[in-house]
């Protein structure tokens, strides 16, 4: 491995660097999503093998009224008058299909809110913002771009009014247990004793069923995670091969992990220009690009106590694949 001296323009290419010249190798996922990565990853919600998108969906079509009347009751303040209105403020918004449903059952029964989005990619809120105005014109909307950690200190800050804390698709489940509980703790410190937070986590099943979640026949998968080379190509003035690496995925059932690497078939050197960096890989070694934690109710409780969350309520479809959870500040 050869490099100089370099300054870092921007977090992407120190987080690039800082990856590459570790051993073992690794990558951050939330660098897959530029605007190709955004439109492969929509491919892969609609992939029948990914079963994650279609168990949220049903959960939020079949119990929106409950999970409305829970997340729109008005405690009364200590003068009997009910507050007004509440934020509903969603982390990681995406293109917003899910959340929709449960927006337009807010809009119909008339619930006072604002929905704020916030999501890593520009492109998805723009294009989630525009899709608003057509399809729920009614609904009052601020986006705002940011990962959440940069948003998370913000959000006590949007309103003097309630929140409901808005996480679908298991996106914790991209954080190791020791991160997701920081996750959470920092989302709690951000909640007053009426706040709540509704966040979804994929649960613990047949392993063969996660392992073609995250390894479709179709190849989007292998070309979504692949997007990682494409991009650090084009930003970072590389030359990955992204054919001479192999997409793999792994599951352990024992602790409920799912991984993604990228392998290297061959021995190979990847100059990254921009970086002033030369990387050696051996045939075979792999980068770390993406974890996807599986759950089931006594690891999520666990979670939530170390974090200073209580489990309301939860919800679930049919064949208990998934599962949304309410919290609240303990």
């Amino acid at each position: 491995m050869k490099t100089t001296s370099t300054k870092f323009q921007s977090a992407f290419e120190e987080d690039v660097y800082q990856g590459l010249t570790s051993f073992p190798k690794y990558l951050l996922s939330k660098y897959i999503y530029d605007q190709k990565g955004d439109k492969l990853f929509q491919q892969i919600m609609a992939m029948p093998e990914y079963y994650l998108t279609n168990c949220e969906l049903d959960i939020l079509q079949h119990h929106k009224a409950a999970i409305a009347q829970i997340i729109g009751h008005e405690p009364e303040k200590p003068d009997g008058n009910k507050k007004i209105g509440f934020d509903l403020i969603e982390l990681g918004a995406g293109d917003g299909k899910k959340t929709k449903i449960l927006l337009k059952h807010l809009v119909e029964k008339k619930y006072d809110f604002k929905y704020l989005p916030i999501d890593i990619s520009q492109h998805a809120l723009e294009e989630l913002e525009t899709s608003l105005k057509t399809e729920i014109p009614e609904i009052e909307v601020k986006i705002q771009q940011g990962t959440y950690l940069e948003t998370l200190e913000n959000i006590a800050d949007y309103s003097n009014r309630r929140k409901v804390i808005l996480v679908l698709g298991s996106n914790i489940g991209n954080l190791l247990h020791e991160n997701a509980i920081e996750f959470l703790r920092n989302i709690q410190q951000a909640m007053t004793a009426e706040d709540m937070l509704f966040m979804g986590f994929d649960q613990k099943k047949h392993p063969q069923k996660i392992l073609d979640a995250y390894n479709d026949s179709a190849g989007i998968t292998e070309a979504f995670n692949k997007n990682l080379l494409v991009r650090m190509n084009r930003e970072l003035d590389a030359n990955f091969n992204p054919e001479a690496f192999l997409h793999w995925e792994t599951y352990d059932p024992e602790s409920g992990t799912a991984k993604s690497y990228l392998v290297s078939k061959i021995e190979q050197k990847v100059q990254l220009n921009k970086l002033n960096l030369e990387v050696n890989f051996t045939a075979w070694e792999s980068i770390h690009t993406e974890i996807s934690q599986k759950y089931d109710d006594t690891v999520v409780e666990w979670l939530a106590e170390e974090a200073g969350l209580a489990i309301e309520t939860s919800f679930q479809e049919n064949e208990n694949y998934y599962k949304n959870y309410i919290f609240r500040k303990t």
